[in-house]
């Protein structure tokens, strides 16, 4: 790999492999900033190590939560001096780069505070849409002023909230506006009643968000059909656990799938907290073999057995869409995925950039109002695939570099947003061979 172009080597037989993954962001996330407005000092065991936790790291080290980092046992620990809720008075800005979840966290936990915060990233990360989160937050009493244009980044916030009788979001266009809105209630008077206008989409992140407030304390917290209840309250200082990232799993699982053999995951076991980890279900459904055990998780597939389509609804684990239509291009039959519309407004348009990428292979994909529909066919080639900024492109991508020869991806140093070994992890595993 250079930082230009990064090519995967063919697998010449199945793979066998135990993985390690990195721990899972979106858990170390929410747990930082629920430490961060904890009295006194937590631990956390497992940090991520990519740039969306770096980034919320020293945000919140900007806000006056100082968070050592150190490696236990091959682990990063973070240990977090939390403030209450309590910030400094600014000018303050918070720089969140390219991370959307840190990004919106951090703008509904600067609330909290006098301000001014100036939350601002770069260019890919201004053009994503922040409306429904910026409305809520005026709503709950928050001065927002935008640096260009209302709903996007930069803008400048001023607290803070005071608190509303109930306020209303749409739920089917990002499940973060939730979260953020669901990790600072205990902080605001008479907590939150969200209503929300629309279906909720990606839930199992929403009972994340209660599980982990949960374990800080806060853990009176209602999510029903169309409305989320946060309860005032306080979060008290612990010390957590991460388990490993489920997402990021998808992708050795996926290999497993693609090329044939078995790929064990450690450390995402049946006590997932994680919605992502069902992916295997979906492997399952499709011709593979699948084990979940108490602390791993094995994916098999014998390479006489074909892989088959299937339809499948992924609007609760829509950050997989990219591992599934690249593991649908093998398969025998056509897959149709369904539900997730919305995510053309992720770090690219992942349904889009997705088929137009898959397309210069010679793939048959096509983009519906809410999904794609991939067909399988024998005339896949090599290309030069371009990233558009997004993590999960490039690492969906590389996985066809396992199965298809020429296969270049462009901008590969963006898997740092999440998993910044993925290269060297993804390159060790056609040497495994039986």
């Amino acid at each position: 790999m250079t930082n230009d172009v990064a090519t995967v080597r063919r697998a010449v037989g199945p793979i066998i492999a135990d993985v390690v993954v990195p721990p899972s962001k979106s858990i170390a996330n929410r747990a930082l900033i629920c430490a961060a407005l904890a009295d006194g000092e937590s631990e956390i065991r497992g940090l991520a190590p990519g740039d969306d936790t770096k980034a919320m790291i020293d945000c919140l080290g900007a806000l006056g939560v100082p968070v050592g980092v150190s490696e236990v046992e091959g682990r990063l620990v973070g240990a977090v001096i939390g403030t209450g809720g309590a910030f400094p008075t600014g000018p303050v800005t918070l720089n969140t780069r390219l991370a959307g979840t840190t990004s919106r966290f951090i703008t509904a936990v600067a609330s909290l505070g006098p301000g001014p915060y100036v939350i601002d990233g770069d260019a890919p990360l201004r053009a994503r849409p922040m409306g429904p989160l910026h409305d809520s937050l005026h709503s709950l009493g928050a001065r927002l002023e935008p640096g260009e244009t209302w709903g996007h980044l930069p803008v400048t916030v001023s607290g803070p909230v005071g608190g509303a009788d109930a306020i209303m979001m749409p739920g089917d266009v990002s499940s973060q506006y939730v979260t953020a809105l669901m990790l600072i209630a205990p902080m605001i008077r008479d907590g939150l009643r969200l209503g929300l206008s629309t279906e909720l989409v990606s839930r199992p992140y929403i009972e994340i968000t209660k599980s982990v407030m949960s374990a800080f304390g806060a853990d009176d917290v209602d999510i029903a059909h169309r409305h989320v209840h946060v309860s005032e309250g306080s979060y008290f200082s612990t010390t957590y656990d991460v388990e490993a990232d489920a997402s990021s799993a998808s992708y050795p699982l996926a290999a497993a799938a693609i090329v044939g053999g078995a790929v064990s995951v450690k450390g995402l076991g049946r006590s997932s907290l994680q919605g992502d980890a069902t992916f295997c279900d979906l492997l399952e459904q499709m011709g593979c073999l699948v084990t979940v055990g108490p602390d791993s998780t094995v994916v098999m597939r014998r390479r006489d057995t074909p892989l088959h389509g299937i339809d499948v609804d992924m609007a609760d684990v829509s950050d997989l869409v990219p591992t599934m239509a690249v593991v649908a291009t093998q398969a025998t039959s056509p897959t149709r995925i369904t539900g997730v519309g919305f995510i053309r407004g992720k770090e690219s348009d992942r349904l889009g950039d997705l088929a137009a990428e898959l397309g210069k292979l010679g793939a048959d994909i096509t983009v519906d109002d809410d999904g794609l529909t991939i067909v399988p066919t024998d005339l896949l080639h090599g290309a030069r695939l371009d990233t558009h900024h997004d993590h999960r492109l490039a690492m969906a991508f590389g996985l066809l570099g396992l199965v298809v020869d020429g296969i270049e991806i462009a901008e590969p140093g963006v898997v740092s947003k999440s998993w910044p070994g993925y290269w060297d992890a993804l390159d060790e595993l056609p040497s495994r061979l039986t």
